[in-house]
């Protein structure tokens, strides 16, 4: 499923019109730069937490040495901030089934 057929599904579950049902999608999964609710506030390294379904949350990766598999050469990967989501138990049940 992408955003389009997402905000499709939700203007038919709550009446609202396409267009409307994609922009509320956007406002909250958009990745542009100062958009998007989610993206906003893991830049701010705050987590979003939905009851029953998840937590969005960063995380900071130390940097480490890896290796190249093909050259066998040692490589250092530089310290990141990732996003991680962990789902909630009431998803994962679900999913399970």
């Amino acid at each position: 499923m992408n955003k389009t057929e997402m905000a499709q599904k939700l203007a038919r579950q709550t009446g609202l019109t396409n267009a409307k049902a994609l922009e509320v999608v956007e406002a909250i999964f958009s990745s542009e730069p100062r958009k998007g609710i989610i993206a906003v506030e893991l830049d701010a390294e705050r987590e979003i937490s939905i009851a029953g379904f998840g937590k969005f949350e960063t995380r900071r990766r130390p940097a480490r040495d890896a290796r190249n598999p093909r050259t066998g050469e040692t490589v250092r990967v530089a310290a990141k901030k990732v996003a991680v989501f962990r789902p909630a138990k009431g998803l994962k049940d679900r999913v399970a089934v």
